[in-house]
């Protein structure tokens, strides 16, 4: 469904997907759970809207619609750097155990609406991994 700005109507979804530094299985437990918190709120304050979000203990995939007027690599870097920071001060053995929580790389796959389910299908079939 096409989304609207005042200067643009737009369908944008990506696909991201990211992981903690030396692919290390931190996301575990409380962890995950808050990070699954967190990462809603930090989209909707970049006018964005999550389609899905699945949390592993070593890996993010974060499916979700943006405007057009944040460059993707800003949206990624804004989302693993607030999420870091509050996860590292709710959580301090984040600090002894990474040198910093997340990897500098990151996947991002664009879709419309044909190959949105597609992805859908993936992320669900990751709930049960």
């Amino acid at each position: 469904m096409a989304k609207r700005t005042r200067h643009a109507t737009y369908n944008t979804n990506y696909h991201l997907v990211w992981c903690p530094k030396f692919r290390r299985p931190v996301l575990a437990g409380d962890v995950g759970k808050r990070l699954a918190e967190l990462l809603p709120e930090y989209v909707r304050a970049l006018d964005g809207e999550v389609i899905d979000l699945v949390v592993q203990p070593d890996h993010v995939h974060l499916f979700a619609s943006f405007p057009p007027d944040l460059a993707i690599s800003q949206i990624v870097y804004r989302l693993k750097g607030a999420s870091a920071r509050q996860l590292r001060k709710e959580f301090p053995h984040l600090k002894s155990r990474l040198p910093s929580l997340w990897t500098r790389s990151y996947y991002v796959g664009t879709a419309g609406n044909v190959s949105a389910a597609t992805i859908q299908r993936y992320i669900d079939a990751q709930k049960g991994r």
